[in-house]
């Protein structure tokens, strides 16, 4: 049974910005960490380590590990992009297989070999099999689990949620789509937020100015993220109909939502960089922060 210990220092672990020497990508125990290439894709995800984390814990801390599809597939809310992940050399193994077929069968055609073509139709006919067993994704469900039941999520902003009292049977169901994206957002917010906030205090020990003015930035981005979510929630159950200005409005929200989470990811690079080269200027970190109150201005606008 994993400890208290164990747990803090995996979590850890998941939420430490990666470390690049040339062309591999390093944890903060100084493994490997492999390239995830999928058909829309390609980066470096940290899997969380097996039998120390809950489910609960792995969506949390490690929301685009293969780990989190899995729990995601087995609980009933996945989608092809967890299936696509898990599988993520499929579609490169079929396009090679098939490129392979294709030759075989002109030579077969060639020489007029019934027989032969006969066996390339049933070659080319089994992998079309395999793949839809792993896309259906019925098949991933645990025996307790029924299609289209969500968790409840345990990332409720710290300015509060107001979707919390609407009822979730609400709304346009083509729409709820969009919830997914959305849960996946905050969580990936609040363990950004937590890294950054860390690196702040590390960089900029209080009582200071700068540090007063990092932190009253990150206050901002976290309401200003959470108002955009709670927005986007509120169109999804509340929205009569499903039209594209229903879509662009969530779709404004969402897109508000991740260059947040870009600006919070660019300043936490940038702190990482200037905390390691303690003679290194700090301009660039500037330059983030007035981009980053620039943002939330513009936001407010949305």
């Amino acid at each position: 049974m994993p400890t208290d210990n164990s747990k803090a220092l995996e979590i850890k672990r998941l939420t430490t910005p990666l470390t690049f020497d040339k062309l591999n990508a390093y944890d903060s125990e100084g493994n490997i960490i492999n390239c995830i290439e999928t058909i829309n894709e390609v980066g470096y995800v940290i899997e969380p380590k097996e039998g120390i984390l809950s489910d609960d814990e792995i969506l949390k801390y490690a929301p685009k590990s293969k780990a989190a599809s899995k729990v995601r597939l087995k609980n009933g809310f996945g989608n092809l992009s967890d299936a696509l992940l898990i599988h993520d050399n499929l579609i490169w193994i079929s396009a090679l297989y098939y490129v392979i077929l294709l030759c075989c069968s002109v030579v077969m055609m060639s020489t007029g070999n019934k027989y032969g073509m006969l066996l390339i139709l049933i070659l080319a006919i089994i992998p079309l099999i395999y793949m839809y067993r792993v896309f259906n994704l019925n098949n991933y469900l645990g025996s307790n689990a029924k299609r289209q039941e969500r968790p409840k999520s345990d990332n409720v902003g710290k300015t509060g949620s107001i979707h919390d009292s609407v009822d979730v049977d609400m709304g346009v169901p083509s729409l709820k789509r969009y919830e997914n994206e959305i849960n996946n957002l905050k969580v990936l917010f609040d363990i950004k937020e937590g890294v950054v906030r860390d690196l702040i205090k590390k960089r900029f020990a209080p009582p200071q100015i700068t540090y007063d003015r990092f932190i009253a930035i990150i206050d901002s981005s976290h309401k200003m993220f959470y108002n955009q979510a709670d927005a986007a929630t509120n169109i999804i159950h509340l929205a009569a109909e499903d039209t594209p200005r229903v879509q662009g409005e969530i779709n404004n929200k969402i897109d508000a939502m991740q260059k947040i989470i870009d600006y919070i990811e660019n300043l936490t690079n940038e702190l990482v960089i200037n905390i390691s080269n303690e003679t290194g200027s700090s301009e660039e970190v500037k330059n983030l922060l007035n981009d980053m109150e620039n943002l939330i201005d513009s936001v407010k606008e949305y």
